[in-house]
């Protein structure tokens, strides 16, 4: 590959979804009640974890992490996005993109092998229930974790290297709502077929691999669920949700990386609406709000707002006299 040249873009031009104000905000208005329920959705579920003892397992702690990692995940495109839709020229410089695809890769790429434990995590629980406490104790839940983290962070890292050697021989409208790899490597100028291989491999390992995972730990949850006599139906939609929204995340994402460079540009962005958008909103409502333990978190986090007023008000009045 050629290296990087910084002198020959200093910025890029995001064509968003459309060039019609009226379509930009009712646009507008549509993301932001999304980005609204995603933050208020997952804050909810980590101050309810955190509040709450019953929830300090395993279980809860990943999926609090979940939700950590689902709102930064949409606070990396979504308020750039909101911001744009308020603008004529849709402008983003040669360094706010990077970071958006470094933040959005380490992220997303966090994220996907994240589920993957998450998946190993309920296998655990359902086919060794006796044992599940000594399997998966805190400590061994907070180093998969760090993993997650930090293989993310690395071939992240890995992958930013490579972006940061394209060249773009001056072309810089990104038919896009945001900086992604994919819309870069089209853009540049470098050899296409390194590129496609590069991202290819890339999705293997951190889509095909995980998900792999997820679907054979999946197989075999459902299959022990088939056993259970009592509150079957229960445990096995629960089981189908979870699998609906990991079909969502991963798939979006692996027909967005691994389909043809020729595709349509409007496809790329109806997926990236999918991992971007719907699923961060859904998985704090599939994985835990339904949940009872959750839910009684969240009615005591609600009791103890409404009897904290009172006695702030008298405490106000006792100072005041």
């Amino acid at each position: 590959m050629e290296s990087g040249n910084y002198s020959q873009v200093t910025e890029f031009i995001l064509l968003g979804f459309s060039a019609d104000p009226s379509v930009q905000l009712l646009l507008f208005q549509i993301f932001l009640i999304l980005y609204v329920i995603t933050a208020a959705g997952n804050l909810l579920l980590i101050v309810a974890v955190r509040s709450d003892c019953r929830l300090h397992n395993s279980m809860y702690i990943f999926l609090a992490n979940l939700s950590f990692l689902d709102i930064c995940f949409t606070s990396i495109t979504v308020p750039n996005m909101l911001v744009n839709f308020l603008r004529e020229k849709k402008r983003i410089s040669y360094e706010g993109c990077l970071i958006q695809v470094y933040g959005f890769l380490l992220l997303g790429e966090t994220e996907c092998i994240l589920l993957a434990f998450m998946a190993y995590d309920r296998y655990v629980a359902i086919s060794n229930p006796l044992r599940y406490n000594v399997i998966m104790k805190t400590t061994v839940c907070v180093r998969m974790i760090g993993a997650s983290w930090l293989t993310g962070g690395i071939i992240s890292s890995v992958d930013l290297y490579f972006l940061y050697q394209l060249t773009y021989c001056g072309f810089t409208t990104i038919d896009h709502f945001f900086c992604e790899a994919p819309s870069l490597m089209r853009l540049s100028c470098n050899d296409h077929f390194i590129l496609s291989v590069i991202k290819v491999v890339g999705s293997l390992i951190l889509l095909i691999t995980p998900l792999s995972c997820i679907l054979y730990s999946y197989t075999h949850i459902i299959l022990a669920v088939l056993k259970i006599q009592s509150r079957r139906y229960k445990a096995f939609s629960t089981c189908i949700s979870h699998l609906i929204i990991v079909i969502l995340f991963y798939g979006s994402a692996i027909i967005m990386y691994m389909k043809p460079e020729d595709s349509g540009h409007l496809s790329d962005k109806l997926l990236a609406v999918f991992y971007t958008s719907i699923t961060p909103m859904m998985n704090p409502i599939i994985y835990s709000l339904r949940n009872k333990d959750v839910q009684g978190a969240i009615q005591n986090l609600w009791r103890s707002a409404i009897m904290s007023k009172p006695v702030l008000h008298i405490t106000s009045l006792v100072v005041t006299e």
